[in-house]
């Protein structure tokens, strides 16, 4: 008797699938993400290229070292989300951080932003902000001290105390600048918007290239590795909000495209808030997220102490998407509920 090939398959769905995996998904991201990176060594010089090289690189010797130093071939290393999360960390980072602090920030990223909840996939929040939240608790003045920019003529100056010795206070001199953020909420004083969108300003290393991060996220939007509906939807939450803040009180609210320009606001919604990890996976969900996202901004920056909140918005909100999935899926066809017109 010969064996025959089954005539009558049944599998779940998707039936169709892209010939994509995650690698490749984190390589495209990377590539998206190198303009920014080459913008922010233009403006900060070495010390840009050291923080992105010290967070990259730790990121990946952790995760290899805890998850069995095997073959690299074999390794999660290989994924390439390690690296996601070291650039996107270093980009959140001010300039003249001491890179032992970036390093100490990279670790918390890797074990628990990831690792901790069981790796690729299992994280709530997204690891780069795990550890940028870490630094931000432990090291506030490190946190908030902006060096200005250069440009290749200083680009072997460091900027601020980059390589200060670990756990020695570090001494910030009179160099560092306020960003557009601090100087709207403590100053009054308005930033160019051209300023804002091309990057010549004083922040952190993703917060200079707004324009080369859309043009990232519209890479990735065009391969399909992004959904649109979560940054439109912050962009648009933002901008409402605070231009009807702005419309009440114009003396006191800044106006929506300078909310929009300024900050880890551009950053934070194309390559952060977009985790398919930690953002929901519904289309209503997102819209829902991306809202919640929005309006915790403007609250934060217009009426909190702090002049940006970019990062606790989408921690909060990745602390809601369980429930945001649940409140959001779709009935499944053909149901039938049957506690329907049960008297008790």
């Amino acid at each position: 008797m010969t064996r025959r090939d089954p005539q009558f398959v049944i599998a779940t769905p998707p039936f169709a699938k892209r010939a994509v995996d995650t690698p490749a998904i984190m390589r495209h991201v990377i590539y998206a993400l190198v303009p920014v990176m080459i913008a922010a060594v233009y403006f900060f010089g070495v010390s840009a290229l050291l923080l992105i090289a010290v967070c990259t690189g730790t990121c990946m010797l952790l995760e290899w070292l805890l998850t069995g130093r095997g073959n690299l071939g074999n390794s999660p290393v290989r994924d390439g989300s390690a690296a996601v999360t070291g650039i996107l960390l270093a980009l959140t980072l001010p300039p003249g951080l001491p890179l032992w602090m970036a390093a100490l920030g990279s670790a918390v990223a890797i074990v628990f932003g990831k690792l901790l909840f069981g790796g690729l996939g299992q994280n709530v929040f997204n690891p780069s902000l795990t550890g940028r939240a870490f630094l931000q608790a432990c090291f506030p003045v490190a946190l908030t001290t902006w060096s200005p920019q250069g440009g290749l003529g200083a680009f072997l100056e460091m900027r601020g105390d980059t390589l200060a010795l670990p756990l020695l206070r570090p001494v910030f001199d009179g160099i560092s600048a306020a960003t557009p953020l601090a100087r709207m909420k403590f100053e009054s004083e308005p930033t160019d918007l051209g300023a804002l969108l091309f990057g010549t300003i004083p922040g952190s290393l993703g917060e200079t290239s707004a324009i080369l991060i859309l043009l990232g996220g519209a890479y990735l939007g065009w391969r399909r590795f992004l959904n649109w509906r979560i940054p439109v939807g912050i962009f648009a939450t933002v901008y409402l909000f605070a231009s009807a803040l702005n419309m009440i009180d114009p003396g006191r609210f800044t106006d929506g495209l300078h909310h929009l320009l300024s900050g880890g606001l551009v950053l934070g919604a194309v390559f952060m808030a977009t985790d398919p990890v930690s953002s929901p996976v519904t289309p209503r969900g997102m819209w829902l997220f991306a809202c919640g996202i929005g309006v915790l901004v403007i609250l934060i920056r217009e009426f909190g102490g702090l002049p940006e909140g970019v990062m606790y918005a989408i921690l909060l909100m990745n602390a809601a998407t369980p429930l945001i999935d649940r409140i959001t899926q779709p009935g499944i066809y053909g149901a039938v509920d049957h506690r329907a017109g049960r008297g008790d």
